[in-house]
């Protein structure tokens, strides 16, 4: 019987097919960490591998927040975390901003910080209380005061709610640019990237990773290192992880649209942009948490239904306003929102679980990882 490897010319066999690491996964982290890698090892040889043509999970899907949490999502963390490991993830996601700009550089992802708001409620208003304590908390990693109540920006915005909240410290992007810019700069330090190549498993023995890919081919690679946050489990069972879809809309452009910035509400459960005139409306996952535990690519028609009644009564009221997009993307969450990153094995390393928060946390997430990965 003849193998792919038998089909294989002597040429592809001794160049073409083995590395020094395989990175799975060609989102935000995966080619975070390909790259942390080069700057480690310069001559180290690294593919990325990318199931589709685009990678097909919250990279190129998400929002363009580069945030780091705004004051009810913190309060309701604390509510279920140690306050030292609030700190310590709102610290992660503020270096992992800082690593981004200075590795692609503002210009080319079209940074912005045209003000950051969280819209807070007649219900919310309690966790006003605890601005200041949330501030102190902060203090310790940020240069100035997290949060600042900015009720009197509220009336010119046009959007209903009662008091606004403003963070000091988010900004915006243009997700497509900061991921061109990724991707470019992978080539650029000349690691590979393969798209169309779908990992169906990989096997460990004591002086190599053989990466199984579809087509019956296989890799090899001394290290591999698995960023394909909600889909790990299909390649590494048993892990906590779980998948959460995100849906979203932008409007048709708005004629003198009141408000520039990024907002939020609800602990961060839903949010909304300035995007060239448009508005970019997002979340409602907690409508439907067991609907949204998904990896498939599609719209919840219930979501999608709240997002457009919350955009005339809150964000435009009274506006009748046409959808020009839609789309979801994958997220992935679990028993804790600190991320994964560690050692799977002494040859596999794992920097997943992002818990909706890959722009902010991708960054530092590859390079921790690439920091774990032996030379």
């Amino acid at each position: 019987m003849l193998y792919i490897r038998d089909m294989l010319s002597y040429w592809e066999q001794q160049s073409l097919i083995a590395y020094d690491c395989i990175v799975i996964g060609s989102g935000i982290v995966g080619l975070s960490a390909a790259i942390s890698l080069k700057e480690k090892s310069p001559r180290r040889r690294i593919a990325v591998l990318e199931r589709g043509l685009l990678p097909v999970g919250a990279s190129t899907r998400n929002a363009g927040f580069a945030c780091i949490g705004s004051l009810t999502e913190i309060l309701d963390d604390l509510e279920h975390m140690p306050s030292e490991d609030v700190v310590a993830l709102v610290h992660l996601r503020r270096k992992g901003l800082q690593l981004l700009r200075a590795r692609i550089g503002d210009e080319r992802m079209d940074y912005r910080e045209n003000g950051s708001y969280e819209l807070i409620s007649a219900a919310e208003a309690p966790a006003l209380e605890r601005l200041d304590e949330v501030n102190e908390l902060l203090g310790g990693i940020l240069p100035g005061p997290a949060f600042s109540l900015a009720d009197h920006k509220l009336a010119q915005t046009g959007i209903v709610a009662e008091h606004l909240v403003q963070n000091n410290f988010e900004g915006e992007l243009n997700t497509g640019k900061m991921m061109r810019t990724l991707i470019d700069l992978a080539i650029e330090r000349g690691i590979e990237i393969k798209t169309g190549c779908e990992v169906l498993g990989l096997d460990e023995s004591p002086g190599t990773v053989t990466v199984r890919v579809a087509g019956g081919l296989t890799l090899t690679a001394a290290h591999v290192a698995v960023c394909t946050n909600a889909f790990t489990p299909a390649l590494l069972p048993g892990l906590d992880i779980t998948p959460g879809r995100g849906q979203v809309l932008v409007t048709e452009p708005v004629k003198g649209l009141p408000f520039k910035g990024i907002y939020h509400f609800n602990k961060g459960y839903y949010y909304f942009r300035e995007l060239q005139g448009r508005i970019l409306f997002g979340g409602g996952r907690n409508l439907d948490f067991e609907g949204e535990t998904s990896t498939e690519l599609k719209l919840n028609e219930t979501i999608q239904a709240d997002l457009e009644e919350k955009l005339r009564t809150i964000i435009l009221p009274g506006k009748e306003v046409a959808i020009a997009y839609r789309w979801s993307g994958i997220m992935a969450f679990g028993g804790t929102k600190q991320p994964v990153i560690r050692a799977h094995s002494q040859r596999i390393f794992l920097a997943v679980r992002m818990g909706g928060m890959g722009i902010a946390i991708g960054s530092e997430a590859g390079r921790m990882l690439a920091g774990l990965v032996p030379a």
